[in-house]
């Protein structure tokens, strides 16, 4: 953390996860119990299932697997709650309205009452990237003048701002699969500079068709067998998966004045990109390593007392192995090896949540920490040989168990990384339970 600069604490949480899990609780038992939230396709979002689970039989496609990581309540909604019609509502992305009913659980989390928030100069900053949702925008239908802003992916975060009269920064950032840990990233930054007083941070997915299973059915980049097996011996590529998460983000000062709990200090985070070189989808391990020295360098603490990492692994063979050499190269090299820093990827149990991928795996690591447990990582048994393990003392997380602390807190790492080359990095600092800070925090 920079000196003299407050630290920015995260002070509450709300998600939204495959298998019908919509509280934190619910949540953190599904991954302590290591189960796999993947179910078939939905068949009540008009999808030409058929169609795209025949793809496979076309010349040089690839197969697609029966299944994902989806959101049961994603076309449910309450309109009239935040004060929208029902026809605008039809009209409006899913994706604005899931942000909106977590953003709302995640100010209840804080103690925060959602309704007394208007003209307060607070940041929404929410990871999202375009869906394809509805008639194309063009169509003369009984919702033209709704789409307007129903299809814009600005209103991602509009919308919130807009039904709790919030009116700091507000902004839907897309850097593909980094969005969400982006968000965290920029709205941080927004505090410490004094852009807004506090903020709502976090993303979303729900896919509005399944173009993104056509389109690595056609690279043959999807797991053939409907399992992510990240970072795994086994793995055969990604499966596609939805998912919305949000954070209650403030300065320290102000959270222990309004007795808010700390679930985790923003030690730092940062943000790189690739660069040219390799095609734009194709990850590189040089510019991942550089960002997680910048990023530890910035945290102020050391490597080695990083425990935990929340990583990507999407479970592709490329892009596993290139992560795991950048995580073993900074984090794995500062640990003896009787002593290994534990890796693991939530996208093995819910699969890859695209935009809220990195959120996703940030609220992991608070309720690990509230809880003083990790949790296994799936797969994890048969770790993937394209990496020479013992050169360096980074582990698959392969069981639940005791997280001991480092003094007063446990510190732990998360990454994004999108496939527009963009890369995401943040270390998190918990502090133990039983505390004034995290009353409550259990689940």
């Amino acid at each position: 953390m920079t000196p003299g600069v407050e630290p920015v604490v995260i002070a509450g949480m709300a998600v939204e996860a495959p298998g019908g899990i919509e509280t934190p609780e619910d949540y953190f038992t599904a991954l302590a119990d290591g189960v796999e939230l993947i179910e078939p396709f939905p068949r009540d979002r008009d999808w030409p299932v058929d169609q795209v689970l025949a793809l496979g039989n076309l010349d040089g496609w690839g197969s697609v697997p029966d299944a994902g990581g989806f959101l049961r309540g994603a076309a449910e909604f309450d309109p009239l709650f935040f004060g929208i019609s029902p026809r605008e509502a039809v009209a409006m992305d899913p994706q604005q309205r899931v942000a909106m009913r977590v953003a709302w659980r995640a100010l209840e989390n804080a103690g925060i009452n959602p309704a007394s928030l208007g003209d307060e100069e607070v940041g929404v900053y929410m990871g999202a990237s375009i869906a394809e949702y509805g008639p194309r925008a063009a169509a003369v239908n009984e919702y033209s003048g709704h789409r307007i802003a129903g299809t814009a992916l600005g209103a991602v975060a509009g919308r919130i701002s807009h039904s709790l009269g919030l009116i700091g920064p507000s902004m839907t950032v897309d850097t593909a699969c980094a969005s969400s840990l982006t968000a965290l990233h920029l709205a941080a930054a927004a505090i410490r500079s004094g852009d807004c007083e506090w903020a709502l941070a976090g993303g979303v997915c729900v896919m509005g068709s399944p173009a993104a299973f056509v389109e690595f059915a056609k690279n043959n980049g999807l797991a053939t067998d409907g399992h992510l097996r990240s970072y795994s011996a086994s793995a055969t590529g990604t499966l596609w998966g939805e998912g919305a998460g949000v954070v209650i983000v403030e300065p320290e000062g102000r959270a222990r004045r309004l007795g808010h709990r700390v679930l985790g200090t923003v030690l730092a985070t940062r943000v790189n990109h690739n660069g040219r070189g390799a095609p734009i989808v194709v990850p590189s391990a040089s510019a991942q390593q550089r960002l997680v020295e910048r990023t530890i360098a910035a945290a102020g603490i050391c490597p080695a007392d990083v425990d935990v990492i929340e990583g990507h692994g999407t479970g592709t063979p490329l892009g596993d192995p290139m992560e795991l050499e950048a995580l073993q190269n900074t984090y794995g090299a500062s640990r003896p090896a009787d002593d290994p820093v534990l890796l693991g990827s939530v996208k093995s149990n819910a699969g890859h949540a695209q935009a809220a991928a990195g959120i996703m795996g940030l609220i992991k690591i608070l309720l690990c920490g509230a809880n003083g447990e990790t949790v296994p990582s799936l797969f994890a048994d048969d770790p993937t040989d394209k990496l020479d393990w013992d050169r360096g003392a980074l582990r698959l997380a392969t069981e639940r168990r005791e997280w001991i602390p480092r003094g007063t807190h446990r510190y732990a790492a998360v990454s994004s990384f999108g496939v527009s080359g963009t890369n995401a990095h943040a270390i998190i600092g918990m502090p133990v339970p039983n505390s004034a800070d995290t009353e409550g925090a259990h689940v």
